[in-house]
């Protein structure tokens, strides 16, 4: 990933306090109602490596985004409960109640700013990654221009992949569908975030993906990856805010990133941003708007 990409992410990252204070005169009753109950419900990406592992003997989603999830959970003194969400059940789960947060791989875009609200401290910074068959040629994002492109429904890669670069966006229901897609030759690329694509590579199947590779190392819009909650709930957010910047302040996402697997290039830069504090300040201009 490009330097000017991770000191503009921080810069993002670290801009929180503006954006929360934005909002901050409107309360929410979420922590309350997760208090009285005992329990928290966060919606956690289903098994998808290295983010989420499933343990096959409980039948259970562990990982990366459901130790933050715990994490959470200890400082509210509560349990936690995890909801495996998928690209088109994760919005209508948490405006309709059935999670308290969602903890996914869900960038920042304006379009989902609009409908849903997050704590505006990201805590990952991930980009898309195309797969291909090493004999397809191509090398380039500009190589996909008139050639298929499969994503996942509600994919914030699919803009880019057709307005900029030209492709032919096919929308499939998740990354397994869209990887057997891939191999059984109706899309010529599946473009999905690096980190998950780079472990089916690499990981313990990726013998049978021999024939494949990614297409660059430069990853596409890397985006800011938040938590998000309804709109209005500026308490949560508050909370989850203050949550987020400890962990980088005390390097726990680094820990849990190294732990699990995912990459760490622009949490560590963030953690020694944040022991430096450097955390309080950022243009205006850089902070997605509550």
């Amino acid at each position: 990933m490009k330097q000017a990409s991770i000191k503009s992410a921080i810069a993002l990252a670290l801009a929180g306090v503006t954006a929360l204070a934005a909002g901050a005169a409107r309360a929410d009753a979420t922590l309350d109602r997760v208090k009285q109950r005992g329990r928290i419900v966060i919606g956690v990406d289903g098994a998808s490596p290295p983010f989420g592992l499933l343990d096959p003997a409980t039948g259970k989603v562990g990982g990366f985004q459901t130790e933050l999830g715990a994490d959470i959970a200890k400082r509210l003194n509560v349990a936690l409960e995890t909801v495996p969400v998928t690209a088109s059940t994760r919005v209508q789960f948490l405006q309709a109640g059935k999670v308290d947060l969602l903890i996914a791989n869900i960038q920042w875009t304006q379009e989902r700013s609009e409908i849903l609200s997050y704590a505006p401290t990201p805590y990952n910074l991930v980009g898309g990654a195309a797969m291909v068959s090493r004999k397809s040629g191509i090398k380039r994002w500009e190589d996909l221009k008139g050639k298929v492109a499969c994503v996942s429904q509600g994919s914030n890669f699919a803009k880019p992949l057709q307005e900029t670069y030209g492709a032919v966006v096919k929308g499939l229901r998740n990354i397994p569908e869209s990887l057997l897609a891939l191999k059984g030759g109706s899309c010529d690329a599946s473009v999905h975030i690096q980190p998950a694509l780079y472990e089916t590579l690499h990981g313990p199947n990726g013998g049978q993906w021999s024939d494949f590779e990614l297409a660059t190392s430069d990853q596409l819009i890397p985006s800011p990856t938040v938590i998000w909650t309804r709109r209005g709930e500026a308490d949560t957010r508050a909370f989850v805010d203050g949550v987020i910047r400890d962990w980088h302040r005390t390097g726990l996402l680094v820990k849990e990133a190294e732990r699990f697997g995912v990459p760490t290039g622009y949490l560590k830069a963030a953690s020694a941003a944040a022991r430096e504090g450097r955390f309080e300040s950022a243009p205006p201009e850089a902070q997605p708007k509550p």
